[in-house]
């Protein structure tokens, strides 16, 4: 029987895109969601790793994509939850329409999947099932330029309670909250600079350290409820 694959939602860039690299290096089969066509996703394709396009913004968009996600696959080992906007508090009169866009993408996607891949991951033959919610450091102290992206998080942070609850002991539910993890393209040396002396570790990690902390979840049996802090000491600053 062939091995059950692991979902990483946002998984064409940055984080998600690291985090579905190296889950195939390490044997897994691998299935992404993706928001826009990009040239990185060829590379993915490449190398086993199956994309499917998602538009979280809307519910249609998360059903639809549940609809091909079924059809693609019988079973999921895990679930990671990383499709994210980073998108900055408005005054002007899309501000409302910004913050449904954030709770759609950060809240109801992750509730319904969450929901309706149940089964999928109850079909899994192996021992462990995960579901995997990527938050914030910023859900711990809010934000004052990222109020709705802040809050989004943190709702997802406490979905993590919720589903940790209703789906034990079958499915592990646990979250992952970094911070600074690593820079944007464009980002100068004075922002890095600014951006280490923010933690007491003083550095940015790059990515490695969110596969370390998601490799932890996934091999460990008996962590559910739990958000796993990857942020350097930022409190104790």
């Amino acid at each position: 029987m062939s091995a059950s694959p692991i979902l990483i939602t946002g998984g064409a860039q940055r984080l998600g895109r690291h985090c579905a690299e190296r889950l195939r290096d390490d044997g897994h089969p691998v299935i992404i969601s993706y928001r826009r066509e990009r040239r990185e996703l060829d590379a993915l394709r490449e190398r086993g790793i199956v994309t499917l396009p998602a538009d979280f913004a809307n519910e249609a968009g998360i059903l639809d994509f549940l609809e091909r996600l079924r059809a693609e696959t019988p079973s999921l080992r895990a679930i990671v939850h990383n499709a994210s906007d980073w998108a900055p508090d408005s005054s002007g009169p899309e501000a409302g329409a910004n913050f449904e866009r954030l709770f759609r993408i950060h809240m109801l996607a992750p509730y319904l999947i969450n929901l309706h891949a149940r089964e999928l991951l109850e079909a899994c033959s192996e021992p462990q099932r995960d579901i995997v919610h990527m938050t914030d450091y910023v859900v711990q102290k809010g934000s004052k330029k990222h109020a709705a992206y802040a809050a989004t998080k943190a709702g997802l942070d406490n979905l993590t309670l919720s589903f940790a609850a209703m789906f034990a002991p079958a499915i592990q539910v646990n979250a992952i909250a970094p911070a600074m993890i690593m820079l944007n393209e464009g980002d100068d040396e004075v922002y890095a600079e600014k951006a280490r002396a923010k933690s007491a570790m003083e550095m940015i990690p790059g990515p490695g350290v969110i596969y370390q902390s998601l490799r932890y979840l996934l091999d460990n049996r008996f962590v559910t409820g739990a958000t796993l802090p990857v942020d350097g000491g930022r409190h104790l600053r």
